[in-house]
């Protein structure tokens, strides 16, 4: 069970680069028809440095570097009671392929509802890119029930 002790830890900070074979991959998977996720002349042309990340991508890309089982023994949450509850992005620069994007991650907040059959861990990550810029900020809650 996930205590308010949890709040201000890191969940640690990892390092990815944005390749666009992933990127091609992930705007297929989701029904992206706008070449300029695919295509890098019409990136280009749109005013992008490469392809850029779609929508949501950054959300995969912060979960590569986590441990989710680790997380979880964190949180004190038992992997098979989980759900995603809640995500949210707020972006401030797009994120394009080739970038190398630094995602720093911490617990913001823990509480309970239900009398205490549910209960929640709201994480937020800081993203940057390889120039320091801010790029955007994840997050993401966990509820146990």
């Amino acid at each position: 069970m996930a205590d308010k002790s949890l709040i201000g830890r890191s969940l640690g900070v990892t390092h990815v680069e944005v390749e666009k074979g992933r990127l091609r991959f992930f705007a297929k998977a989701i029904g992206e028809t706008d070449p300029v996720y695919t295509d890098e002349a019409a990136a280009r042309a749109a005013g992008h440095k490469s392809l850029p990340v779609p929508p949501t991508f950054l959300f995969c890309l912060a979960g590569e570097g986590l441990d989710i089982v680790e997380q979880m023994r964190v949180y004190g949450f038992d992997l098979g009671r989980i759900l995603h509850a809640e995500q949210s992005f707020t972006y401030h620069k797009p994120a394009v392929a080739g970038d190398t994007l630094t995602f720093d991650s911490k617990v913001v907040d823990v509480y309970e509802k239900a009398g205490g059959r549910l209960q929640f861990v709201v994480n937020e990550t800081r993203v940057s890119n390889q120039d320091g810029e801010h790029v955007a900020d994840l997050r993401c809650s966990l509820v146990q029930r």
